[in-house]
């Protein structure tokens, strides 16, 4: 039909012309933009997928700059360790010399020199934030990301509590030193003397039941900043140990206190430390004691250090203040009638301890034994209570000449070095942790891409291909359209 109202195919050309248009904008959008995708009603489904990509690998992308930070940090702490090993060496090297008896030199130039070393532990381990309470002695977390919750997020490095810290009070050492001294077990023997010589080779000791017929020894030390309690076992067993087994046992419970079990010159079992300590033993029931005291407990004390004792028995119903000196200057102790032994211990040690003078509980379990490396004195208001001894008293000195603080010193330095050998394992394996977390976010981030590209990026080639095409077919629609718009013009010839 041929009409003048409705031209149909100048309308058909109309609408395709403005497809052809659209067409034409959308792909040169595509092609200035690099973006299949750019406005929601392009793909609503896959920009949303395309965003999740996008957020994850920005959340990735600093988790890989978290966990360089992290390596950084951990980095910084693996040279201070290094270095701190290097000060052990030389305290080892002070101990070592120290611990021979045909040292002729001054044991105080040495142990002045090995102190100053212990400070500097201890100050290049605050340096490193890994001293006890360092903001690094804890678990260290580095939030890396890539993950469906935060536990697998995260790669957690475990730098936490005492085991972990590396200045000297941790390491076992602040109380260590290289001066002369030693104790023999039966030093300050309240019963019948041990007399019973454990170097007849061959001999096996503490022979019985395991459970039944054990040897233990009961020590109060101070070690680790601390007063406490600790008992040393020797298994019985049918066949018996060795001295050599015997020994191996005891050091193992006891040379992290800084405390070493050895034989002295009279072939008696001894035990040795710069640790204030004392000890009281239980031999067992079995045959080939350690000990042949009879009666109550053999008792010692530690004789290396100057020391003093308070009363027998601790009297905690009164008040009581006590005056130490030192070469460090003075200080006071004020005890409240309340405060139980082991509270005036405690008490007693947080004023004292820094001036190097250090409470424990003396052989018995009822009173206080002051001990220390150097020269002090005490004395006490009432003369009751603690120290139960009216007027001053200065510390009995040490024997001289002896070299078990210096052996002692350097068992509790192998000891500080294993300890720290820990340590460093730990922070060695933080940085394989974090390096490999880093290559898998690194791996993350790129497959990321890959994905969120095959989504919202452009396809240069198909887009410039329609572009070609929409620019032809609105060419042709247009000429179309001018034909279309001239057909009315044939129904002028109808009426002619």
């Amino acid at each position: 039909m041929i009409s003048i109202q409705t031209n149909v195919d100048s309308l058909t050309a109309q609408r395709n012309l403005n497809v052809n248009n659209q067409l034409q904008s959308k792909t040169i959008q595509q092609l200035t933009s690099g973006y299949r995708i750019n406005s929601s009603g392009d793909d609503a489904a896959g920009l949303a997928v395309a965003n999740g990509y996008r957020s994850t690998i920005a959340q990735i992308t600093q988790g890989v700059s978290n966990g360089n930070d992290g390596l950084s940090q951990l980095q910084i702490i693996d040279g201070g360790l290094n270095n701190i090993a290097t000060i052990l060496d030389r305290l080892q090297t002070l101990a070592t010399q120290s611990a021979s008896s045909t040292f002729t030199g001054d044991r105080a130039t040495l142990n002045q020199e090995y102190q100053q070393q212990l400070l500097e532990i201890t100050r290049q381990a605050s340096n490193i934030n890994l001293a006890s309470g360092g903001t690094l002695n804890n678990v260290l977390s580095v939030y890396i990301g890539g993950a469906n919750n935060a536990t697998d997020a995260t790669v957690s490095v475990n730098l936490s509590g005492t085991a972990n810290a590396v200045d000297s009070t941790s390491l076992g050492l602040a109380t260590s030193n290289v001066l002369g001294g030693g104790v023999g077990f039966n030093a300050g023997v309240v019963a019948t003397r041990n007399t019973l010589r454990i170097d007849a080779p061959g001999a096996t000791f503490v022979v019985g039941a395991a459970g039944t017929n054990d040897a233990s020894f009961a020590f109060n030390v101070f070690s680790n900043g601390s007063a406490r309690s600790v008992t040393a076992t020797v298994a019985a067993s049918t066949g018996g140990s060795t001295l050599s087994a015997v020994l191996t046992s005891l050091n193992g419970q006891l040379n992290k206190y800084g405390i070493t079990a050895g034989v002295d010159s009279n072939g008696l079992l001894q035990f040795s430390g710069s640790n204030a300590f004392t000890v009281t033993d239980t031999p067992g029931t079995g045959t080939s004691k350690l000990t042949n005291e009879t009666g109550a407990s053999l008792a010692a004390k530690n004789t290396s250090n100057y020391s003093v004792d308070g009363a027998a028995a601790y009297v905690g119903t009164i008040g009581e203040t006590l005056q130490f000196q030192t070469s460090n200057g003075p200080s006071t102790v004020i005890l409240a009638a309340t405060t139980t032994l082991a509270a005036a211990i405690a008490q007693i040690n947080g004023a004292t301890a820094s001036q190097g003078v250090y409470a424990v509980l003396n052989a018995a379990g009822t009173g206080i034994s002051f001990q220390s490396s150097s020269s002090f004195s005490v004395s006490s208001t009432t003369g009751t209570g603690t120290f139960g001894a009216a007027g001053g008293n200065t510390a009995v000195a040490p024997a001289t000449g002896s070299t078990n603080n210096a052996t002692s010193a350097i068992n509790a330095i192998a000891s500080a070095i294993k300890a720290l050998g820990l340590v460093q394992g730990q922070v060695g394996a933080g940085q394989n942790k974090l390096s490999y977390a880093i290559k898998l976010a690194n791996s993350q981030i790129s497959s990321y891409s890959t994905a969120q590209s095959q989504i919202r990026d452009a396809d240069i080639a198909a887009a410039a291909a329609d572009l070609s095409k929409s620019q032809v077919l609105t060419q042709t629609s247009v000429a179309a359209l001018a034909q279309a718009n001239s057909e009315s013009q044939a129904i002028l010839k109808l009426l002619q």
